[in-house]
């Protein structure tokens, strides 16, 4: 029987509980929780995208992602608008404010992922990506 150090899962947790802790200290000056955040990254990357979109982008279900965009809105971060040719869709849009937000958080998130991934080779990363890709695929193949 494996030790409960040993296992991969227990591993993850604790680096994900460390780097979680990390980026939400943070994020907290910007009134941006690390979820939130994620929203914003991709829509600084590319304005006016479909709730569905951020959906599949985030691997979260409609409800969560839903609840988090309103709250982004309430924060006046964002703006949701339905679609013309599809009311039940509903395209997320930054406001003045979320994209000049995005000025000060963009720097905080590279100042991040550098910290993180300090003295990691860029080999190295590519083959954390592609085992954490394949232990995530076959823990979906066991759903």
């Amino acid at each position: 029987m494996l030790s409960f150090k040993d296992y991969i899962s227990i591993k993850v947790h604790k680096a994900d509980l460390v780097m979680t802790s990390l980026i939400k200290a943070r994020l907290a000056p910007f009134n941006l929780a690390p979820e939130q955040n994620l929203i914003m990254m991709l829509l600084w990357e590319q304005n006016g995208l479909s709730q569905h979109k951020l959906v599949e982008a985030l691997d979260k279900d409609k409800t969560n992602i839903a609840r988090m965009a309103s709250n982004l809105e309430k924060k006046g971060f964002v703006r949701r608008i339905h679609c013309t040719e599809d009311r039940r869709s509903v395209k997320v849009f930054l406001t003045e404010e979320g994209r000049k937000l995005g000025e000060q958080v963009i720097p905080v998130a590279e100042q991040f992922n550098a910290a993180v991934t300090e003295g990691i080779t860029d080999e190295e990363l590519a083959e954390m990506e592609r085992l954490l890709l394949k232990m995530k695929a076959n823990a979906e193949a066991q759903l």
